[in-house]
């Protein structure tokens, strides 16, 4: 036994160190972790299970017979994360590039499958190349196990990818598929082809971290969700991310007390609305005002600025905000805030997550490139996603609620269970001006003094439209509050939300209008 036991303990210290140690030091040299030290700063101590150690792949060609490492290039298990278990791959860059063969991608079908069928977070730690080239299609193949089994999982089991390297061509899409993209500053890149291919076809010249950084991803295309400067940072907003999802569809949120009182007052926002309704002021500000102890998680910071969304904690109890931004483009939804803010609330509505929006919005974006790029159908998206969410759900509306966007973002006609107004609310068609100019028109053109006429119909407009009175009267919303008592009359909203139930009609499912 003793004999056998040494092989095997021979084995597996191959296998921890697959790569050989050169390509493990240039890894280093690199200021990247190498694939174990990744999962052991992000899990536990001591927690992780790994399976599948002693895995090797056996394609032949292009001299692959001749170099089979342990571990394929991929390494699988179980940990805890605060306690909570979940399920993690973390791909090894030192084996083969981190590309994936077909039993580097088994051993990731297996542990998704077993993930899914547990209900546990699936964490992947993507650090390859794409598919291994010597093994053709056999990893095509692999990756289609992948898509497949991101797809079956959305919704089940929160998903997220860690870019820890390059992922190009076919690498990119299993990220894609899940609910959240985390990247490294400088080192991250992904891409469908790199430069030298869109040189090639395109004739423009483009850098890799142009083309594929993590900072054009977060700024411009959208793809990535969080930034940070270094892999460690990364790692431990992951852990942060998960303290505010349950591990499951059918689990609630982890409830954290914080030791912020529930109903004390926010009497900063008594003041925080500038005099004049055309002046921005920081939502976040208010945001900051009324969760626990200030701790906003913001996803997709920047991107898409206008709208704001991310979860923080009221009474402990997690939630999702969304809320209109007034310091840039005035808060207006146009494609790419409609389009953010939605995948948002579905991602709320997955997780059980309870949504609050707080709304001061003047309209949709205009404009012939909001129209030509589908405004129509990227705003139907946000309003799609609300009228499908059946989490508890609040909207607070701090001041201007105009046209189709006050819809849009939560209202009660679209199913928010309960809307509040501060008495700054202005629940319109849209703006005075723009009202008047329409409305009477004809009056303003026959008029020997328009200016003086014009300001007379707006002041008139302002006071009998933009308050949120008429609207209270009517039960379209369900009450008009002291701004500093936000706090208080939402934790105990949720409260009595909590125990809400709604089913949709059964049906295979809706058809977004992606």
């Amino acid at each position: 036994m003793a004999d056998r036991l040494a092989e095997l303990e021979a084995r597996k210290e191959q296998a921890r160190a697959a790569g050989g140690e050169k390509a493990i030091a240039r890894q280093r040299e690199n200021g990247r972790m190498t694939a174990r030290e990744r999962i052991e700063y992000l899990l536990d101590e001591d927690s992780f299970q790994e399976l599948d150690m002693l895995n090797r792949h056996v394609a032949s060609g292009m001299g692959l017979e001749d170099h089979r490492p342990y571990t394929d290039g991929v390494i699988t298990g179980f940990g805890k994360i605060d306690g909570r278990k979940v399920s993690v791959y973390s791909q090894d860059f030192t084996v083969f590039g981190g590309a994936l063969g077909e039993t580097h991608g088994e051993k990731i079908h297996k542990i998704m499958d077993l993930a899914t069928t547990m209900g546990l977070p699936i964490i992947g730690l993507n650090d390859g190349a794409g598919a291994r080239i010597q093994e053709g299609v056999a990893g095509l193949n692999a990756y289609g196990g992948i898509f497949h089994r991101n797809a079956r999982a959305s919704g089940v089991v929160p998903q997220i990818s860690v870019i820890l390297g390059p992922c190009a061509g076919g690498a990119v899409y299993s990220p894609a598929l899940t609910d959240f993209i985390f990247m490294v500053k400088d080192t991250s890149h992904m891409f469908i082809t790199g430069p030298d291919v869109v040189k090639a076809v395109t004739g423009e010249d483009v850098t890799l971290e142009e083309l594929g950084g993590a900072l054009t991803h977060a700024t411009k295309s959208g793809v990535a969700n969080f930034v940070m400067p270094d892999e460690k940072s990364v790692l431990d907003e992951v852990r942060y991310l998960l303290s505010f999802l349950p591990s499951n569809n059918m689990e609630e949120p982890p409830r954290i007390l914080t030791g912020d009182d529930a109903t004390r007052l926010c009497e900063d926002l008594r003041d925080i609305l500038p005099t004049s309704p055309n002046q921005p002021y920081d939502m976040k500000k208010v945001i900051a005002s009324v969760i626990d102890g200030g701790d906003y998680m913001e996803v997709h910071a920047t991107y898409a600025q206008q709208v704001t969304c991310g979860f923080a904690r009221i009474d402990g109890h997690t939630i999702g905000i969304v809320a209109n931004q007034p310091q840039i483009l005035a808060g207006v939804l146009d494609i790419e805030s409609s389009e953010k803010a939605a995948r948002f609330v579905r991602t709320c509505d997955a997780f059980n997550v309870p949504i609050v929006t707080f709304v001061d919005v003047p309209g949709f974006m205009p404009g012939v490139d909001q129209e030509y790029g589908g405004i129509i159908r990227h705003g139907a998206k946000l309003l799609y996603a609300f009228c499908e969410a059946t989490v508890p759900r609040i909207c607070v509306i701090t001041r201007k609620a105009y046209g189709g966007a006050y819809v849009v973002m939560n209202s009660k006609s679209i199913g928010a269970d309960l809307a509040f107004a501060w008495p700054t609310a202005e629940l319109a068609v849209m703006g005075a001006s723009g009202a008047v100019e329409i409305v009477h028109r004809r009056d303003l053109a026959n008029s020997d003094d328009p200016e003086t006429l014009r300001k007379q119909l707006v002041e008139e407009y302002e006071e009998r439209y933009a308050n949120p009175y008429i609207a209270a009267e009517r039960g379209f919303i369900d009450d008009v509050i002291d701004p500093a008592e936000t706090r208080r009359i939402i934790a105990k909203s949720l409260d009595v939300l909590r125990g809400k139930r709604e089913e949709l009609p059964k049906r295979k499912h809706g058809n977004v209008p992606l």
